[in-house]
C-alpha cells in the first residue's frame, strides 16, 4: 500500500504551471496573482499542483505569499499546506543527482514558507538517462531519502511519455504518479500504465484533460494537442467528436474533462487555473451532466490519430 498523502487528493487538483511568470516582487502583477492563490487553497478542492521549476520559481513564491496570508486553519489538513511540488534539475547545468534533488526540495521548501509538503514528485528527468536517475548517487537515492527520514509522506513520478514514466514505476519505489495527455478522449497510452501503478496500489494523478488545448478551445480553433501541432486527421476527429457531443447536449469540454473525472484509474484529474474565472468555469464543467450515450457514441469514431510519443 502507497504512503498516505495529506491533504487526501480531491477529484480535481488545480495546478500553478504559469502562476507569477514574468511577475516583479512587490507588484500589482504579483498581489493579482497571490489574489488568485488564496482563492484556490479556499476553494473545494484539495491540492494545488506546483513545481521547483514552474515560472522559473515564481509559481512557488506566489503560492509562498498566499499562504502566508492564511489562517492556520486554512492552511491544509493537520496544518499540512496543500500543496504538491516537483523536484527539478539544476536549471543552468540539467544536473539531477542525489544532491540536486534535496537542494530542488529545500529550494521549494524556501519558497513556499512552509516545513514540508506531503508528496513531492521527480519531475520531467530528462537530462538524466534512467540507468543514471537509478543508479548510487542518482536522483532515486534522493527521493528515498526524502521519505526515508521524514521529509515528506510520499514520493511520486511525473511526466510523460508513459513508457518512460513506466520504467520509474516498474522500479516499486514510488508511491504516486503523474503522467499528462496521455490518458485523454484523444489520447489512450497511459491506460496500462495507470492500471500498473493502481495495482500497485499507487496514487494516480490524470494531468491536462484538456491535451493543453485543443479539447478545451475545440477544432476550429488553430489549439495544439500535447503542446504540438495537431495534424488535419486529429483535427476532423476533433470534429466528430464536437457533433457528438452536440447531438447530445453537452460540450466537448465537459466530455473532456469527465473522461478523466468518471475513471476508476483517476484518483485525481489536474488542470491549470490561470484566474478566478477560469476556476468558476472549471467547477461548472465538473457539475455538469455527461449522457451515457456519449461515451458509447464517441467509442464508434474509433481511436483517434493521437499525435504524441507513447
Amino acid at each position: 500500500m502507497s504512503a498516505v498523502i495529506t491533504p487526501a487528493p480531491s477529484a480535481l487538483t488545480l495546478g500553478t504551471s504559469g502562476l507569477g511568470r514574468d511577475t516583479e516582487v512587490g507588484s500589482v502583477e504579483e498581489a493579482t496573482a497571490v489574489d488568485l492563490v488564496v482563492a484556490l487553497l479556499r476553494s473545494d478542492h484539495a491540492l494545488l499542483d506546483t513545481s521547483n521549476a514552474y515560472a522559473g520559481g515564481r509559481s512557488e513564491a506566489v503560492i509562498g505569499k498566499a499562504l502566508a496570508t492564511l489562517s492556520p486553519d486554512e492552511v491544509g489538513s493537520g496544518g499540512q499546506p496543500p500543496v504538491v511540488t516537483k523536484v527539478d534539475c539544476d536549471p543552468e547545468t540539467g544536473v539531477f543527482d542525489r544532491d540536486r534533488v534535496l537542494r530542488s526540495y529545500e529550494e521549494s521548501l524556501a519558497r513556499l514558507g512552509v516545513d514540508r509538503v506531503s508528496l513531492v514528485h521527480l519531475h520531467d528527468p530528462f537530462t538524466i538517462t534512467f540507468e543514471q536517475a537509478v543508479a548510487p548517487g542518482g536522483a532515486l537515492d534522493g527521493m528515498r531519502h526524502l521519505r526515508d527520514t521524514g521529509a515528506v509522506d510520499a514520493i511520486g513520478i511525473a511526466a510523460a511519455p508513459a513508457s518512460l514514466v513506466q520504467q520509474y514505476v516498474d522500479t516499486g519505489a514510488f508511491d504516486a504518479v503523474l503522467c499528462h495527455n496521455r490518458f485523454t478522449l484523444v489520447d489512450q497510452t497511459g491506460r496500462a500504465l495507470f492500471e500498473d501503478a493502481k495495482s500497485r496500489g499507487m496514487t494516480v494523478f490524470n494531468a491536462a484533460p484538456f491535451g493543453a488545448g485543443l479539447l478545451a478551445k475545440g477544432s476550429a480553433s488553430g489549439a495544439r494537442y500535447g503542446y504540438r501541432e495537431v495534424p488535419d486527421d486529429l483535427r476532423r476527429w476533433v470534429q466528430a467528436a464536437e457533433e457528438v457531443c452536440a447531438s447530445n447536449g453537452v460540450s466537448l469540454r465537459a466530455a473532456a474533462l469527465h473522461f478523466s473525472l468518471r475513471s476508476p484509474l483517476v484518483d485525481s484529474t489536474v488542470v491549470g487555473v490561470s484566474s478566478a474565472s477560469r476556476l468558476a468555469e472549471l467547477d461548472e464543467l465538473a457539475a455538469t451532466p455527461v449522457p451515457d450515450d456519449v461515451w458509447g457514441a464517441l467509442e464508434d469514431l474509433g481511436p483517434a490519430p493521437s499525435n504524441v510519443d507513447a
